[in-house]
């Protein structure tokens, strides 16, 4: 029984489990069958890239204000952040890896760096 490459259907020479007639179509079919997950997850990883840049851009001090409306307008996405922080007074600090933000009244956000990473 011939043997095929599961990726181009080329006949395979040398070891009996080999399913690729090379590196490029081991990697392509590879690919082919994480195509969805990989996008999905690149994605959200530039999202959250993006999300951090946005904060360390606004926040060059270590620690700002600014409005909703200047977040929203460089792109940030309040969807993606990497983890949360509570206080003891019940205030929710959202981070995206060291960069944070707490919303304040009136669609005002403080901006915080965590310094003790």
């Amino acid at each position: 029984m011939e043997r095929l490459c599961l990726s181009c259907g080329e006949p395979l020479i040398g070891r009996a489990d080999k399913k690729f007639c090379n590196d490029s179509c081991r990697n392509n079919h590879y690919h082919s069958q994480h195509k969805g997950n990989i996008n999905f997850v690149r994605n959200i990883n530039n999202q959250l890239k993006r999300n951090r840049g946005i904060l360390e851009q606004l926040n060059p001090d270590g620690k700002t204000t600014v409005r909703k409306s200047q977040l929203d307008k460089l792109g940030f996405n309040f969807k993606y952040f990497t983890n949360t922080y509570t206080t003891k007074d019940g205030r929710v600090y959202h981070f995206v890896y060291e960069q944070g933000y707490l919303p304040l009244e009136k669609e005002y956000y403080m901006l915080v760096t965590n310094t003790d990473i």
